[in-house]
């Protein structure tokens, strides 16, 4: 049965992905041309991120920062008045019309329009060694939005994104395709509210570049703790090993 609702979760990205690239036709022309005006540098951010089973792929939005922003200041973290963020990019944000491109993305079929948002390549350390509990959320391509997002987005920890997105792969398996479409219209609310954009500090004491430190020192420490509790290692491959056995199932059917 899980096979299936993801058969129906492709068919449902493929389609409205398709149409939402094809009604933002003003969008992909009209925010370009902001963006040029605004700074110098390329329309579009790529950047390397996990999607299922761990895979990198690059992940497209509409370049919200100066040049380089990923390696100045407080890096990977976002925290309100961050001076990296252009003007132009900074209403990007606010509307959440920079994660937009990734639209083509969900088309080609990297990501999904529902899951686990992708993390960057390197964000949560060495991804071998990660616990059970962080693979898990690996198990299905990650999304435009998903459940942590609607829960909080940047307002809540790595780890309660992390329990979400996981809570979400569970639903999935029970509900299939009506998950995403509650979720999804969630998300859209959760845009128009412009709630939960900015990242927390842990000490409001400290600048952005030395939370950031701090903030990225502790997401990978804990995504790394020994497995205890919920599911255990043998758990998560005995799942694993039915997915992949119901996929081969499918694929035979093709």
């Amino acid at each position: 049965m899980f096979y299936i609702n993801k058969f129906f979760k492709r068919l449902f990205d493929i389609f409205s992905s398709l149409i939402a690239i094809i009604l933002l036709i003003p969008v992909w022309i009209i925010i370009p041309v902001a963006i040029k005006c605004d700074s110098k540098g390329p329309v579009f951010f790529r950047q390397e991120r996990r999607t299922k089973n761990g895979k990198i792929f690059k992940m497209l939005k509409f370049r919200s920062m100066v040049v380089n922003a990923e390696h100045s200041g407080a890096g990977l973290f976002n925290y309100k008045d961050d001076p990296r963020v252009t003007k132009v990019g900074r209403f990007l944000r606010n509307t959440s019309i920079d994660e937009l491109p990734q639209l083509f993305n969900i088309f080609i079929g990297n990501m999904s329009v529902v899951g686990p948002r992708p993390c960057v390549s390197y964000e949560l350390g060495d991804f071998e060694s990660l616990n059970a509990k962080y693979k898990k959320r690996f198990k299905m391509k990650a999304g435009l939005t998903g459940l942590a997002q609607v829960k909080g987005r940047n307002d809540i920890s790595w780890d309660e994104k992390v329990n979400y997105d996981n809570q979400y792969i569970d639903n999935f398996r029970k509900y299939g395709v009506f998950t995403d479409i509650k979720i999804l219209w969630l998300s859209v609310i959760k845009v128009f509210a412009k709630e939960d954009i900015y990242e927390n500090k842990q000490d409001e004491g400290c600048d952005d570049a030395e939370a950031a430190k701090l903030a990225e020192e502790e997401i990978i420490r804990i995504a790394h703790l020994p497995d205890g509790g919920g599911e255990t290692a043998a758990h998560q491959t005995a799942a694993h090993q039915e997915d992949l056995a119901e996929e081969n199932n499918f694929e035979e059917m093709q």
